[in-house]
């Protein structure tokens, strides 16, 4: 099969050829559609990521695709069926195997396209502000790289759930698509005094943080007393220092969290959020954005429009596309 290959830590990836997997027992072997990229993926190949993973590495956390292969103790009626699977890494390749349990049915009017990039965004997004946060109608959230795969998903989920939406975004293009998805203000990363702006809005009671450094510093000077604060990911480079004597003072409190691992800690809140957001998608609440469908020769270039912070929504990878 073929895939895209990072060979060490901190090096650039390449199209190689490869043995496809085999579906071991307990797993399906997916005939890959489509690879939703994330910022994980870049952390991944410079070795900075939570989970270390050996080289040579194929990263690529999640796909959709049609199931070739079962292994023992799998039903074999699977077979053929399309299917969106978080794998953890490997994605980007022609076929990756992956335990049935992390898989799901895709709805027939979803694409396999918006599928590839459905459960890490949306799952974080979801899983953040409604089992951490409790975000609750009428408070104020405030969302940085709202534009972003992750951040824009927030930016959707916390105005269905009746909050007040401050968008943090870099440039007029960005804002105008997180004010599509649902935000009531928009403020401009680049040029606002975020501090200032979002205390005039009345301060911020939920903090969903993507991007870290000064964005984060700013904004957690705009809480009120009480307010949570969920920092996701750090794609502003600086992951941010939090004083404990600001949380003491204020009584915030800050949640620790990762999608992934609750595939493991709590796995009964992962399933419940994804039936509720598959529910919203069929019900047409919920409109996957995705910038970038890229084929998988061009994945080195998609992974740096990522990195730079170019793309709105999703940026997908296509892999075995018919026609």
């Amino acid at each position: 099969m073929k895939c895209f290959e990072i060979p060490e830590k901190g090096k650039n990836g390449a199209i190689v050829d490869r043995d496809a997997p085999e579906a071991q027992s307990g797993q399906y072997l997916i005939d890959v559609t489509a690879c939703g990229l994330n910022f994980a993926d870049l952390l991944m190949g410079e070795g900075k990521y939570q989970e270390r993973l050996p080289f040579p590495l194929i990263p690529g956390m999640e796909v959709a695709g049609v199931v070739r292969a079962v292994g023992k103790g799998v039903d074999p009626a699977a077979v053929g069926q399309r299917v969106a699977a978080f794998c953890g890494a490997g994605g980007l390749a022609e076929q990756v195997a992956v335990p049935a349990e992390r898989c799901l049915p895709v709805p027939e009017d979803m694409t396999d396209i918006e599928a590839a990039g459905f459960q890490i965004a949306y799952g974080t997004s979801h899983v953040a502000l409604d089992h951490l946060a409790r975000l609750k109608p009428g408070e104020t959230l405030v969302v940085t790289g709202a534009a972003g795969g992750v951040g824009l998903t927030a930016v959707e989920i916390g105005a269905l759930m009746g909050a007040k939406v401050v968008a943090c975004a870099r440039g007029a293009d960005k804002l105008r698509v997180a004010q599509e998805a649902g935000a009531h203000h928009l403020l401009d990363s680049d040029t606002a005094d975020l501090r200032a702006e979002i205390k005039a809005l009345g301060g911020a009671d939920v903090v969903y943080d993507a991007i870290g450094g000064e964005q984060f510093d700013a904004i957690l000077r705009a809480t009120n007393p009480g307010a949570r604060l969920l920092p996701i990911g750090f794609a502003g480079g600086a992951v941010p220092q939090i004083p404990a004597n600001y949380l003491l003072v204020k009584n915030l409190t800050v949640f620790g969290f990762y999608w992934g691992g609750y595939l493991k800690l709590h796995p009964e809140v992962v399933t419940g959020s994804m039936s509720t957001l598959m529910s919203w998608f069929a019900q047409g609440r919920l409109r996957p954005v995705v910038s970038q469908a890229t084929p998988l020769p061009q994945a080195a270039q998609a992974l740096d429009d990522l990195r730079a912070r170019r793309s709105t929504g999703k940026v997908v990878i296509t892999v075995n596309q018919s026609g």
